[in-house]
C-alpha cells in the first residue's frame, strides 16, 4: 500500500476527530435560551438513553436516584424524594430545557440544592475537593461532575420518560 495514501487517511482520520473532539461546548460557552434553555448539544453527539439511564443510578457519576424517583426503575433500591419525580418529566420539559436543568439547575431554579454537573469553575463551589478522597481539588485536574456526552445521554433518557 502507497504510505502516502496511508499518511493522508490518517491525517484525515485525526482532522475528523479533533473536528467532533471540539465540538464539545466548555460550561463557560453554554449559549442559555431564555435562562433555562441550552438548545444546541453540549458534545455535538447524540445522547444515548441507555448509557443515561447507567448515569442516573450510578453512584459515582450522576447518581440522580438518590434525590428523585423514577417509576421506569422499579428495581432500583433507596430512591429518594428530595427532588420532584422522574415520571412524566419527557412531557413537562423540552430537550433543550432539560440539558439545562441537568448542566445547571441553579440556572434554571435559584436555591436548588441540585448539584451544578456541568461547571469546571472551582471558585463557584464552596469547597471543591477530589472526587470522593476528602482531599482538596487539584487546580491542575478539576473538572466538571459530568462529561458534555454523560449530560447528552442523561437528556436522552429523560426525554424518554413521558408517562405519569
Amino acid at each position: 500500500m502507497n504510505p502516502r495514501f496511508i499518511s493522508a487517511t490518517l491525517a484525515t482520520a485525526l482532522v475528523v476527530a479533533g473536528a467532533s473532539a471540539s465540538a464539545e461546548v466548555k460550561p463557560a460557552d453554554l449559549v442559555w435560551e431564555d435562562e433555562i434553555a441550552i438548545p444546541a448539544s453540549l458534545s455535538g453527539t447524540a445522547g444515548d438513553p441507555a448509557k443515561g439511564a447507567e448515569v442516573l443510578v450510578k453512584r459515582s457519576l450522576g447518581n440522580c436516584v438518590a434525590c428523585h424517583e423514577n417509576s421506569a426503575m422499579p428495581d432500583v433500591a433507596f430512591q429518594g424524594n428530595v427532588g420532584p419525580s422522574f415520571d412524566g418529566v419527557g412531557a413537562r420539559w423540552s430537550e433543550a430545557e432539560l440539558r439545562g436543568i441537568v448542566a445547571n439547575a441553579k440556572q434554571v431554579f435559584p436555591g436548588s440544592i441540585m448539584p451544578v454537573f456541568y461547571n469546571d469553575n472551582p471558585d463557584d463551589y464552596i469547597r471543591p475537593g477530589d472526587a470522593y478522597t476528602a482531599k482538596a481539588y487539584n487546580p491542575e485536574t478539576f473538572t466538571t461532575l459530568l462529561t458534555a456526552q454523560q449530560i447528552e445521554d442523561v437528556v436522552a433518557y429523560l426525554t424518554t420518560l413521558t408517562e405519569y
